[in-house]
């Protein structure tokens, strides 16, 4: 009897701590399922030239493709950070890119490059003293055009002080920002060490 009872001492614990390991192992497997991390090589690259958050920049790419470099949008966005053939031959222009072509957009590194200098173009456009506002609008600039977000600032019924924006009108554009400044968050938390992974 004292022997069965020493043998449920002992098995208990073994069993909790394998049942904790099993969940951990399982919480790893589904996070990096949701939240992916990809090319980084070149997300840190390109974040840093264009002096972004990479967390910011993984964040985008999640939301945008799900790191899928085929994805296509019915808009005609293409890549990893969804851009479009109209950005991405004007954004070609801009830096100097020659032999440009809208399938280059399928390529990881043209696709993100291309994707870092716009949101570094649209946050230097809408920059301001605030680190929270100034993301707020470069992120809905990149999802629902920079000259919408122009309007939406002249516009009291969405910026009281014409600086920030205290509503965004376009739902997708508004769960968009949302999502990317959540997934911004989470990516911090699971890729502690983003600096020093290397590419997959």
């Amino acid at each position: 009897m004292h022997k069965k009872r020493r043998k449920k001492s002992i098995l208990r614990p073994l069993i909790f701590s394998a049942v904790i390991v099993i969940l951990i192992f399982k919480f790893d497997v589904l996070m990096g399922h949701f939240f992916p991390l990809k090319y980084t090589d070149l997300l840190l690259k390109y974040a840093q030239m264009y002096d972004l958050d990479p967390y910011l920049v993984a964040a985008v790419i999640n939301v945008e493709s799900k790191y899928d470099i085929s994805a296509q949008s019915h808009k005609d966005a293409k890549g990893l950070m969804q851009v479009t053939p109209t950005t991405g031959n004007w954004a070609a222009q801009m830096m100097g890119l020659t032999d440009f072509n809208e399938e280059l957009l399928f390529n990881p590194e043209i696709n993100i490059k291309i994707g870092c200098w716009y949101l570094n173009n649209l946050r230097q456009e809408f920059d301001s003293e605030d680190l929270k506002v100034e993301t707020e609008l470069m992120l809905a600039a990149y999802n629902g055009g920079s000259g919408n977000v122009r309007k939406w600032l002249q516009d009291e019924n969405y910026s009281k002080d014409g600086t920030a924006l205290d509503d965004i009108p376009f739902r997708e554009t508004r769960q968009y920002v949302s999502k990317v400044l959540r997934h911004q968050k989470i990516y911090k938390f699971l890729y502690p060490d983003l600096s020093y992974k290397k590419s997959e």
